[in-house]
Formats: structure tokens, C-alpha cells, sequence
């Protein structure tokens, strides 16, 4: 039962995100950054424990839970180094993320062939 909490959350994500796109302006940067902020904002605000507890990797998984993750590292760098902590939790916290990215990334690029488009 957990999976289908888990699939509709992260759909009715995905469905909100296609709306945003369809029906604003907006660029699909933009809504990305969007979803970061909201998950540092809801984490900041104590609901997104609650939310990933609901839905389980439906609502861990998107952007959302990057800016979770995020938060909680600014959070816990506070705690440990007072003011400095919040410049450098969130790059502690997401540098295992990003480095993974980079280096996957990477050798996708390797492996297939990829061009520019002219």
C-alpha cells in the first residue's frame, strides 16, 4: 500500500509541475528552482518530515527532497558552527548528490556519443 502513496504523491508532483509549465510562463529552470525552495521552505517549516513519512520516496526522490536535504544540512552546520554553518551546511549536505551527477554524467558521455546539435 505504501507504493501507491509513494506514486501518487510523486504524480500529483509531476502533474503540478506539467500545469506550471502549461499554463505560465514559467521556464522549466525556473520550476525547478521553484521545487528546490519549496522543499528548503517546507523542511524549514517542519512539514516535510511529515510528508516524506506519508509518501515515502513519492515525495523523497524529486526536487523537493534536494532542497530537504539541503535545508537539513544548513540546520545542522547552524547547529555545530553557529553563523558560518549557514554557508556551508548546504554544500556539505548536497556535495555527495552533485559529485555523483557530475561523475555519472560524465560517463554517460563517455559511453554513448553524443554531439552538438548544429
Amino acid at each position: 500500500m505504501d507504493y501507491i502513496k509513494a506514486f501518487l504523491v510523486g504524480g500529483l508532483i509531476c502533474a503540478a509541475v506539467q500545469v506550471l509549465m502549461e499554463k505560465t510562463k514559467l521556464l522549466p529552470g525556473r520550476i525547478m528552482v521553484l521545487l528546490v525552495c519549496s522543499g528548503a521552505v517546507l523542511s524549514f517549516l517542519g512539514i516535510y518530515p511529515t510528508f516524506v513519512e506519508f509518501a515515502g520516496a513519492g515525495a523523497s526522490v524529486p526536487l523537493l527532497g534536494f532542497g530537504n536535504v539541503l535545508m537539513e544540512g544548513v540546520k545542522e552546520a547552524v547547529d555545530k558552527e553557529g553563523f558560518l554553518g549557514l554557508f556551508k551546511g548546504g554544500f556539505t549536505a548536497g556535495a555527495v548528490g552533485c559529485s555523483a551527477a557530475l561523475i555519472f554524467g560524465y560517463l554517460a558521455s563517455l559511453i554513448t556519443d553524443s554531439k552538438m546539435k548544429d
